[in-house]
């Protein structure tokens, strides 16, 4: 099936898509701020560069997408229809990023934290976060 934009608009609609400092992330950073706990965010010294990287507790939060980050049994990661040779490779190759970075990351003492993006609406934001504050103090 062809895409319904030009690959002019198609373009520029993927260069709005942010891999920094999206809804997501703020949430969690703004939650985190208020019970006390200090971060740096984004830190490129780091593989992966996580999202939020807690030095004190030796812990850092990737605050994932559920599409690009292929959440399984998520009703929002769905592989889309038109153009599979390009997507199946493409989330593939992410989810292997994800998991090396994950890995050297535990390889060097740290505690991988994981959020997706689902479990920051309404209906679950308040527990989750109350849960992430929780496994960051025990790490």
């Amino acid at each position: 099936m062809a895409d319904t934009h030009s690959k002019e608009t198609r373009s520029y609609n993927m260069s709005r898509i942010r891999s920094q400092n999206t809804k997501p992330e703020a949430m969690v950073r703004k939650f985190l701020f208020s019970t006390g706990l200090r971060y740096t965010k984004n830190d490129k010294r780091y593989p992966g560069h996580p999202d939020i990287l807690l030095p004190k507790y030796r812990a850092v939060v990737f605050i994932n997408g559920c599409f690009w980050h292929c959440h399984e049994g998520c009703p929002d990661f769905v592989i889309p229809k038109s153009n599979k040779d390009y997507w199946v490779p493409k989330l593939e190759k992410n989810q292997k990023r994800d998991e090396e970075n994950y890995s050297a990351l535990r390889k060097a003492g740290w505690s991988v934290l994981i959020v997706w993006e689902c479990e920051l609406k309404k209906d679950f934001r308040d527990k989750r976060l109350e849960q992430l504050y929780h496994q960051i103090l025990i790490t």
